[in-house]
């Protein structure tokens, strides 16, 4: 890959769909006047495309647009603007298997009216996998420092510094992702994933109504879950229900459906649902092809 060079600071080289444009390198700018870039005013969308057609396309597009309408951002570009524009990036960059994030930011205060800012990034999806997702060994923590997302946590806000931190705890304790308690302990999601405990052959999951992000696999798994004839039900859940599971999985669009292996350092009993569920999603994927 190519990479420019911007005050002695190495950026990356690859090609870059911004507002409209596809550009590389140094010429892949926002101005220090949009609102996404000052106050962290933004909401994205990440998902993998396989075989060159992004899959749940519209799912993901339906959270974006909600989530634009209920916080009051400007209307984005149309869901085929941003369509073409994911082709065109993944062809400049002869990507097939990839993931792609779609950002959209409440644009610069003062115009009439107010347009958003849009750009659309994509990478190979080995780049994007967690260790423990390639090995099938996968790890989390418990993050120590209690987690409050507010009402704003069912939206996908660029503002994520509360879960970048929860991430790089997991990185300095060689886990791929970290868990987060409510300071009332308890269980709401992980730093970038949905979370599902396996008890007695059911599968139980934090309700939306502790504001945790209503992930697309999250949905996706409820489904699939009822098609394998599996209880899947919104419980509250505490750190006491992970130490009891029989299995306890973990959801997003670029892992799919991760059993994990291990959790703050101790082994889990079994991975055999996650297994199946993980299995099940694929056949999903392939059909949409």
């Amino acid at each position: 890959m190519t990479r420019a060079r911007s005050r002695g600071v190495t950026v990356p080289g690859r090609a870059v769909w911004i507002d409209g444009r596809i550009v590389r390198g140094d010429d892949a700018v926002v101005s220090v006047f949009d609102r996404g870039t000052r106050d962290g005013g933004g909401l994205f969308e990440t998902l993998r495309v396989y075989g060159g057609r992004p899959f749940a396309w519209q799912r993901h597009l339906e959270r974006l647009v909600l989530s634009a309408a209920v916080l009051g951002f400007p209307v984005p570009p149309s869901p085929a603007e941003l369509a073409e524009g994911v082709r065109g990036l993944l062809a400049e960059q002869s990507l097939a298997d990839a993931v792609v994030r779609i950002t959209v930011t409440r644009g610069i205060a003062g115009g009439r009216p107010t347009r958003v800012g849009a750009w659309i990034d994509a990478e190979s999806t080995g780049s994007r996998l967690w260790a423990g997702t390639r090995t099938g060994r996968a790890s989390a923590i418990t993050s120590p420092l209690a987690f409050e997302p507010g009402w704003l946590g069912a939206h996908k806000t660029t503002s994520r510094m509360a879960w970048d931190l929860a991430r790089e705890q997991a990185r300095a304790a060689h886990a791929d992702e970290a868990l987060l308690l409510s300071p009332a302990g308890h269980v709401l999601e992980g730093a970038a994933s949905n979370v599902f405990v396996v008890r007695g052959g059911g599968l139980l999951t934090p309700p939306l109504s502790q504001h945790v992000l209503p992930g697309v696999t999250r949905a996706l798994v409820f489904g699939l879950a009822a098609q394998l004839r599996l209880r899947c039900d919104e419980a509250i859940l505490t750190r006491a229900d992970l130490d009891r599971a029989d299995e306890i999985l973990l959801t997003n669009s670029v892992q799919e459906v991760l059993a994990l292996a291990t959790l703050d350092g101790r082994g889990l009993p079994s991975r055999g649902i996650g297994e199946r569920l993980r299995a099940a999603y694929r056949e999903t994927v392939a059909a949409e092809r």
